[in-house]
């Protein structure tokens, strides 16, 4: 087993694989789940092998490996304790750890993160069309036809998406969720968007305007929710033989009732009124909106709130077109990046600096994690130099007034979602550079200090 030591000192400073409750991994981090935590030897968790960094959140004892090699770990883990089903009920265990505000977000994440891949596909298809047209290509109508095809139909139909995951989420009919979604983005409705241009009139149905619901988020989310626990309340008392008719029957007409003409308006009304108001503080005077949240950005990331702002991305791209939360984001995990290879290259032990420029090498391609928690959390002064150098990149974009056209990829794939012209692409690698710049310029500034610290 070519991970062998690595799994042996894993099991040994969390007390053994009998202490072991669960376990799975994310992209980077092997998590684990254990009966007793107070079994946990915390000091020696550094010393384990392969390992670039420990720490424990929401219940979860969580070992950064990186992309790739946790693959391989969970794997050879999963031999030596005989077991391919350890992860089965991982979920339901992590939820019982949450707070209900880490709960709330846990479940947006679970519904929205599984759309990002077909999202983030309209956005590169978006930025390829954006290319093609700078470097000249004469598009023929059919072929800008076939283009807004591609680019535009998961956003057109992104409630029936959204319901879909929801309801698949809450335990409901996904087909049902389907159905609902469609009926909720039907043609026969006044296109929401049309409605809002002053192009359409809403219909009227018992004197409550009735329009369709594109690009809505919160109400196909919430029609979700009532299909699943209309279903299951059913099932309680609908004789079986009748099953198949009634519980479906009801849980849709009743579902899209709501929605419609009762639940459906405000929540499009309170969904509408909190977007504008964090795209209004985002948007303060002189840049400082997006100051802030370049600099604090990653402190969600740490947190795992950071997947709320799917909601707020896809908003943005439905209402504007654009998504400057990526800009920002991606200057946040630029600044964080400078701090932790400044960092790095203090290190007078090789395999230290080895490890803090390895864990540091996934920040390219919009995953942090190793860095934050192997590198930069380690000491403040680092963490405080990355914001600062976020807030920068924050200021730079503010100053240019540059947004992406996707959501999904940060850092270096990112630039993809930059290609309507070679200006945009320079201002977002200008972005990068400034933020990384200063908050590397921050750490040699400290350097005594923190080479002292790190040796």
């Amino acid at each position: 087993m070519k991970h062998k030591q690595t799994i042996e000192k894993l099991l040994e400073v969390i007390g053994g694989e009998d202490n072991i409750k669960n376990f799975e991994h994310c992209a980077t981090r092997l998590r684990i789940i254990l009966k007793d935590d107070t079994l946990v030897d915390k000091k020696q968790a550094e010393e384990i092998p392969e390992c670039k960094g420990y720490f424990f959140n929401t219940g979860q004892h969580q070992f950064i490996f990186g992309t790739g090699k946790v693959n391989q770990v969970y794997e050879e883990m999963n031999q030596v304790l005989d077991s391919d089903q350890k992860d089965d009920g991982f979920k339901d265990d992590v939820y019982k750890n949450l707070n209900p505000v880490q709960r709330v977000v846990r479940t947006l994440a679970d519904i929205l993160v599984p759309l990002i891949p077909a999202l983030v596909t309209t956005g590169l298809l978006m930025g390829i069309r954006g290319l093609l047209l700078e470097l000249g290509m004469d598009l023929t109508d059919t072929g800008l036809i076939l283009f807004e095809m591609l680019t535009d139909t998961a956003f057109a139909f992104l409630p029936v998406l959204i319901t879909y995951s929801a309801t698949k989420k809450f335990g409901g009919n996904p087909i049902i969720g389907i159905v609902v979604g469609l009926m909720m983005v039907a043609p026969q409705l006044p296109n929401a968007w049309v409605v809002a241009e002053g192009g359409a009139d809403p219909l009227y149905v018992f004197g409550i305007p009735v329009v369709g619901y594109q690009g809505s988020i919160i109400p196909a989310i919430v029609a979700g929710y009532l299909i699943s626990k209309l279903e299951k309340g059913l099932r309680k008392f609908v004789p079986q033989m009748m099953d198949l008719v009634v519980t479906p029957f009801v849980s849709l007409t009743v579902t899209i009732g709501t929605m419609l003409f009762i639940l459906g308006p405000i929540l499009q009304a309170i969904e509408t009124g909190v977007i504008d108001f964090i795209v209004y503080i985002l948007e303060a005077p002189l840049g400082i909106g997006y100051i802030i949240f370049a600099a604090f950005q990653q402190l969600l990331v740490i947190t795992g709130l950071h997947h709320s702002l799917s909601i707020i991305e896809i908003s943005l791209i439905n209402d504007t077109g654009s998504n400057v939360i990526q800009t920002l984001m991606t200057a946040s995990m630029a600044g964080q990046f400078g701090a932790a290879i400044a960092t790095g290259l203090l290190m007078t032990n090789k395999v230290k600096r080895s490890n803090a420029l390895s864990s540091s090498a996934s920040t390219l391609f919009g995953i942090t994690e190793p860095l934050l928690f192997g590198v930069n959390l380690r000491h403040f002064r680092i963490f405080v130099s990355g914001m600062i150098g976020g807030a920068a990149g924050g200021l730079v974009t503010s100053l240019l007034g540059l947004a992406a056209t996707g959501m999904g990829i940060t850092f270096v794939p990112g630039l993809l979602l930059y290609t309507t012209d070679i200006w945009t692409m320079t201002q977002y690698l200008l972005v990068i550079a400034v933020s990384f710049s200063v908050a590397f310029l921050m750490i040699r500034i400290q350097a005594k200090t923190i080479r002292k610290e790190l040796n």
